[in-house]
């Protein structure tokens, strides 16, 4: 297959249906050539993600990205299918529980506080880890993460995970430092706001929605294709100077004050 992304491999974490911005993410470098792996995290998604990753000639794997075992356990068969080396990684993993992202933040629970930063953002740094010496292998590659405009202002009832996606933010810079000298980039890409599984759990999610459309520069949406096409040019050599960095794809919505 030819396209900017022949002869690459790599893992996209975090497809969950056909609405997902991973799946859109894994279509498109398909298109473009790349060898992929995905995972799904429980049986409930299994049969729905492994018809996807049959539509793309993906190995698909079961991983729950909160053990520390089944991380190994994917990392080790995805390198042995792909010869030891990974091109990229794409991260779009994010949970909070439905209580916390309704109502007063204030009200946020400990143990909600902590699953939403250690599923949001922790995943990213070990998913990171495992991923580093295939990446070094290939010679370099780049890791991408999903954000979202939340993490920067105030979204009413994004409450947790405006901090969780904050703290994303964080590690990406972190991760860019540490990572740079072996040539791995690491960069965020802030969506608009898209209807998928995970988002039906954020009250009046249909106000962001019609919000984003009313106020930004471009009187509309984004389109899930849009968020995959700018996916793939920063995994891809075209933005091979481009690392820390998060981009937003969101049809101008965020340079609004007003």
């Amino acid at each position: 297959m030819s396209g900017p992304f022949a002869g690459k491999s790599g893992v996209v974490l975090g497809v969950a249906n056909e609405r997902s911005i991973a799946w859109n993410i894994a279509r498109v470098l398909h298109e473009q050539g790349a060898r992929l792996a995905l995972n799904y995290q429980g049986e409930r998604l299994a049969d729905q993600v492994t018809a996807l990753a049959r539509q793309v000639d993906a190995l698909c794997l079961s991983c729950d990205l909160t053990d520390d075992d089944q991380i190994d356990h994917f990392f080790r068969q995805v390198a042995g299918a792909f010869d030891g080396r990974l091109d990229f990684l794409v991260h779009s993993v994010a949970f909070a529980q439905r209580e916390d992202l309704t109502g007063r933040f204030v009200n946020t629970s400990r143990e909600g506080f902590r699953i939403a930063l250690d599923v949001s953002v922790f995943t990213l740094l070990s998913a990171s880890r495992r991923a580093f010496p295939l990446l070094r292998a290939a010679g370099g590659g780049a890791i991408l993460t999903l954000s979202y405009f939340g993490a920067e202002k105030v979204i009413p009832n994004y409450n947790v995970m405006g901090v969780a996606k904050a703290a994303l933010e964080a590690t990406v810079r972190y991760l860019a430092h540490d990572l740079g000298p072996e040539a791995i980039r690491v960069n965020a890409l802030s969506a608009g706001p898209i209807k998928t599984l995970a988002s039906r759990a954020i009250g009046q999610f249909g106000d962001m929605i019609s919000t984003a459309a009313a106020k930004s520069p471009m009187k509309r949406n984004i389109e899930p294709e849009e968020v995959a096409q700018a996916a793939a040019f920063l995994l891809s050599d075209a933005a091979r100077g481009i690392t820390g960095e998060v981009t937003h794809v969101d049809c101008g919505y965020n340079i609004m004050g007003f």
